[in-house]
């Protein structure tokens, strides 16, 4: 049953949610390779990171946003691969933050919520992307999370200099879900203001919003390396193997 059945009254509508896929980055860590278009269980990674929003039925439409070299190649495999949701591939910017305008402020008029979603997080399970939906439907601006488990260091010149008390630290994953006049607000007052931010909580926390956390995955990995590229195949091929969602 989906987690979404009950926050809403019987007959009442669904909220109107639109996904933002952000596929616009360089790939730096991946010797000049853009690790969206590497193959992984004979898909490329960003139509893996698609066909899952494609499938969640929480989502009624997807914005991809990509680098213009790429615009006829991602349309090309939404019709290869049955991406019906994907109504518009827009062009990303020379920043992460100018990239999500160009997707959020392409969505629908009558999108109630916004999920944005890295393009290289191909592993994403159905159930984080509706907690963190219904968690946005109470409180406006939610995001999946995993407490951090490692010890914490902070390193200067290469050498240990503090140890960090990891007591209520987490590692931040993606969908994070907003109400859409409040991230659209966010993320034009980042701009205005210049903050490089590094995701789209930072923007909601810049105008004093508080983003609530969400049962995040182990299995919702981004890739940056070579290595993650493995551990994402073996994760997905896991998944087929047990019939998981």
């Amino acid at each position: 049953m989906s987690v979404l059945s009950g926050i809403f009254r019987r007959g009442s509508e669904p909220p109107s949610c639109s996904a933002v896929i952000v596929a616009a980055g360089a790939s730096l860590r991946m010797a000049g390779e853009d690790k969206l278009y590497k193959e992984i269980c004979g898909l490329p990674v960003l139509a893996h990171t698609l066909m899952a929003f494609e499938k969640c039925g929480a989502v009624r439409e997807i914005i991809v946003v990509v680098r213009w070299e790429y615009l006829e190649v991602v349309a090309a495999f939404c019709r290869s691969y049955g991406i019906d949701k994907a109504v518009k591939i827009m062009t990303g910017g020379e920043t992460r933050l100018e990239s999500v305008i160009n997707g959020v402020f392409a969505v629908s008029k009558d999108a109630g919520y916004i999920a944005i979603h890295d393009g290289a997080r191909p592993c994403i399970e159905n159930s984080v992307i509706e907690g963190a939906l219904k968690e946005a439907v109470r409180s406006h601006a939610a995001a999946p999370a995993v407490p951090v488990s490692s010890t914490l260091k902070k390193v200067k010149d290469g050498v240990i200099i503090e140890t960090i008390d990891r007591e209520g630290m987490y590692e931040i994953q993606t969908p994070q879900v907003f109400s859409a006049d409040l991230i659209k607000a966010a993320l034009t007052n980042a701009r205005k203001k210049s903050v490089a931010v590094t995701d789209d909580c930072m923007a909601a926390e810049l105008i004093g919003f508080p983003v609530h956390i969400t049962e995040g995955s182990a299995y919702n990995i981004k890739i940056t390396t070579k290595d993650d590229l493995l551990m994402a195949e073996a994760i997905l091929l896991k998944r087929d193997a047990t019939g998981a969602p």
